[in-house]
């Protein structure tokens, strides 16, 4: 007997273009009933997550994901569980899930290859499987993926860097590329996109490492080696794939001597840090990747599997190729965020508010920027 995961697919996968906004996405956007389950009762939902060194997942992701799935199933269970980058330890994690009996896996991978293999597992136990942020590769049953459109977010950032190197009056760069850890396939795809725009730009690239693990000390420890090899006037911007890694590129040039004001650094993640940096022009930019209408969307698919059902018509708004087969897909849009539109992403949706950004040290700058 086939598993839920053809039918479910085949169902959604003709079903209307998503409409990115939260109204849309968020769990039980226009459910009248109380719970919004249809009647399907409960059901015990995995949610696997691969580190803490992004502060996103514990600050944002786990609230926010148990918050929608309690508002659309108060009767679901979630079993919760962090990898802190440790591949074997996920799987270890996933072999408990199921042991524990979830009815569904939302797994954001510490290792988007090797993450197949736990897919196998679930797939022997007719458990589907949600590939959270981070696409399973090579395996032909991950049932959904859930994320942003992570190539984009890659052109974003490149192209962002690129106008500001030409406005700076540098247009070729050169610039350092401190990437993110080469076993996440997101990281091959921000990469591809910023390429891209490098490339359309006509930008340089000096120096370029992969961080294991996105570790900002080893991101650090790569800027220092970047600015021994090509002096402190060597380059002339740093394409950092993520806020963790920017903050320890940024920490190199201020050990180093360089004002980083100076040398306009990229991110991703919008961390509290990052928009405090922004603030002081200590980091150009950033992506802001609204992590509820993800963790909502991926929610929405976790109960309706969880209980049996068909994902709600119009969710699923494209596929992905994971090297074996083109996964249903939920891809939603990154934006970018500069000191001039703090106040209109990140606070406006409240992923920080002004007093968790408006420190004592950050004041001045708050009020400069209108933060207040």
């Amino acid at each position: 007997m086939e598993k839920q995961r053809r039918w479910a697919r085949a169902a959604v996968l003709g079903g209307a273009a998503l409409v990115l906004a939260l109204g849309v996405v968020a769990c039980g956007g226009d459910d009248d009933d109380d719970g919004g389950d249809g009647g399907g009762g409960g059901g015990k939902i995995g949610l696997l997550l691969p580190e803490t060194k992004t502060t996103r997942y514990e600050a944002h992701d786990r609230p926010e994901f148990e918050a929608a799935v309690e508002a659309k199933c108060p009767d679901c269970e979630i079993v919760y569980s962090n990898a802190n980058q440790d591949a074997a330890k996920q799987q270890g994690q996933v072999e408990a899930a199921l042991t524990e009996g979830v009815d569904v896996l939302v797994l954001d991978p510490v290792d988007s290859a090797s993450a197949a293999s736990m897919v196998n597992l679930a797939e022997q136990q007719n458990v589907p499987v949600i590939s959270y942020d981070r696409l399973i590769l090579d395996s032909p049953g991950v049932d959904y993926y859930v994320s942003f459109d992570n190539t984009a977010v890659g052109e974003l950032q490149g192209t962002s860097l690129s106008n500001k190197l030409a406005e700076d009056g540098n247009p070729t760069g050169p610039i350092v590329r401190i990437n993110g850890s080469p076993t996440d396939n997101n990281a091959t795809l921000f990469g591809e996109g910023a390429a891209s725009a490098f490339e359309k730009a006509g930008v340089t690239v000096a120096k370029e490492y992969d961080t294991p693990d996105w570790s900002p000390d080893k991101a650090q420890q790569e800027m220092e080696q970047a600015i021994t090899a090509l002096g402190q006037d060597g380059f002339k911007g740093v394409y950092a794939m993520n806020d963790g890694t920017a903050g320890g590129a940024i920490a190199a040039m201020k050990s180093a001597g360089i004002d980083p004001k100076t040398i306009p650094t990229t991110g991703q993640d919008a961390e509290l840090e990052a928009i405090q940096r922004l603030l002081v022009d200590e980091q150009y930019m950033t992506v802001y990747k609204a992590t509820k209408l993800e963790t909502d969307a991926a929610a929405e698919l976790a109960v309706a599997l969880a209980q049996g059902q068909d994902p709600p018509e119009g969710l699923v708004n494209g596929e992905e190729d994971n090297g074996v087969e083109s996964v249903p897909s939920v891809l939603l849009t990154p934006v970018e965020v500069k000191k001039d539109n703090i106040a209109d992403t990140v606070v406006k949706d409240g992923f920080w508010t002004v007093q968790q950004i408006c420190t004592p040290q950050y004041a001045e700058a708050c009020k400069a920027a209108g933060l207040e």
